[in-house]
């Protein structure tokens, strides 16, 4: 993005809220039609966010929003003819991913059809708006569960554009369907419980991507330039295992950021992680990874294409299709759609060839088989260029010819092991433990908790700070989609 989103957050947000709490939720006019001034204040404020970093493709928002607001609007008027309603559904579906291919994928078209054509057809060099991925798949669900009779039409445009840019969870998700939030638009509580709560967590949030994700990052970056020559086995492993934690705490954190945000806001969004990392399968990972992500392709896809419900062939066929969009969703480059396509043949293996076998096996051996295949794949996922990847793949297992450790690891473990070891910490579910652990207790032991947690947080948050005044290394990973 133009400018850092986080920095730009602690301007922008204070204000936003000092406003947002100030004006009544509704008020009359003349007439007698209500307006949403709290809508209006949140409205207001999303366009400006997105429009700092990306002033031009606000306006391609708008357009996909008027586009699906209008088609919307027919769709209910001609509610009876099922082949007009059709229609005015294709017509938001084409449009909408046409301009997500055009502005996505067309480099990526072109430089392929180059590579194999031997042409010379120049790139469009097209800039990525922001967030693309994120708000066609959530205009997109709206008018789909509108078609299926799951969400009535949504009669205010203001409403409508305020769900598909509200800044909280425009930029990097999650994806928050508009069936989740419609009623919520148009009235919702805030209570100094939830505004507590949300604070809570946008700054814990903050803490996992400033304190954990940019640090194991940076050792990441460091470890995946050094070449095989200054590279043994364990620390190729290590290079991977930091990218997978700085993934899961990065876009993570920004879930939580935009879960905490909404809650201050009086929205409440669905969860989007539950401890992925700790997953016995692969098939239990994609239940715990990107919640919204793989429930969209669920019920857009995966479903409709007939599930398991079909025979075998046309299942594998179904999971095929499944991944390989989801690994083309999440970036214009051949690795990702390997990536795809390598969680697309695992979960095809764990459905009909050895889930039964992996289900009699001990936890421990589970949860080591789903934590291998995660972070092996993840380096998949880091490296967009083949050479390169090759080459780190076979880094990691090159135990003939490279030694399995050496002294630089020993100095990285030093020097980082604190943040690494906080980190496989805090990706496994102590704190909701605790939590479970005090509710059953006396209300002495929850106060205590309860002060602590404060007190923890409070603290974090004074060294995030710290971190980002004093530390240029501050990327957002899901930006990018």
């Amino acid at each position: 993005m133009v400018f850092s989103c986080i920095p730009f957050l602690f301007f922008f947000l204070p204000l936003c809220l000092i406003l947002y709490y100030a004006v009544p939720f509704s008020i009359k006019i003349f007439s007698g039609k209500e307006i949403l001034l709290k809508n209006g204040i949140l409205l207001v404020f999303s366009l400006i966010f997105y429009a700092w970093g990306e002033p031009l493709y606000i306006f391609l928002m708008l357009f996909s929003t008027v586009l699906d607001y209008t088609n919307g609007r027919l769709m209910e008027r001609f509610g009876t003819t099922r082949g007009k309603r059709t229609f005015f559904l294709c017509c938001s579906i084409c449009i909408n991913l046409s301009i997500l291919a055009f502005f996505k994928y067309a480099d990526f078209a072109v430089s392929t059809i180059n590579g194999l054509l031997g042409t010379q057809l120049a790139q469009p060099g097209i800039h990525l708006p922001v967030g693309i991925s994120f708000y066609t798949f959530q205009t997109m669900s709206y008018i789909i569960d509108l078609y299926r009779g799951e969400v009535k039409a949504e009669h205010s445009y203001a409403a409508y554009l305020t769900y598909v840019s509200m800044f909280p969870q425009l930029v990097a998700g999650p994806i928050v369907r508009f069936a989740d939030i419609q009623e919520q638009l148009h009235d919702r509580r805030l209570t100094f419980e939830g505004f507590e709560q949300g604070l809570l967590r946008f700054m814990m949030g903050l803490f996992k991507k400033v304190l954990i994700a940019n640090q194991v990052g940076a050792l990441w970056e460091e470890i995946r330039i050094l070449g095989a020559a200054n590279t043994s086995v364990a620390t190729a492993w290590l290079g991977a295992l930091c990218f997978t934690l700085q993934l899961y705490f990065d876009f993570s954190a920004y879930s939580d950021m935009a879960i905490g945000m909404g809650h201050m806001l009086g929205f409440h969004y669905n969860e989007n992680f539950n401890y992925p990392l700790t997953a016995v399968s692969v098939t239990d990972f994609w239940r715990r990874w990107h919640i919204s992500l793989s429930t969209w392709f669920r019920d857009y896809v995966y479903i409709p294409l007939g599930g398991n419900r079909k025979g075998v062939p046309r299942h594998l066929f179904n999971i095929a299709i499944v991944w390989f969009l989801t690994g083309m969703w999440h970036g214009a480059s051949w690795n990702f759609i390997l990536w795809g396509v390598y969680y697309g043949i695992l979960l095809m293996l764990e459905k009909y060839v050895w889930g039964k076998l992996l289900a009699r096996l001990p936890k421990a051996l589970q949860h080591a088989y789903a934590f291998l295949i995660v972070v092996f794949g993840f380096v998949i996922f880091a490296i967009t260029d083949f050479g390169e990847l090759g080459r780190y793949i076979g880094l990691l297992f090159s135990f003939a010819s490279n030694p399995l450790a050496d002294t630089r690891l020993l100095w990285y473990l030093g020097n980082y092991g604190t943040v690494l070891v906080t980190a496989c910490v805090l990706a496994c579910p102590i704190y909701p433990w605790l939590c479970r652990r005090a509710a059953t207790s006396g209300r002495g032991k929850r106060c205590v908790l309860s002060v602590c947690t404060g007190i923890g947080v409070l603290l974090l948050f004074v060294l995030s700070t710290a971190y980002m005044v004093s530390d240029t290394y501050n990327p957002f990973l899901y930006f990018r989609f």
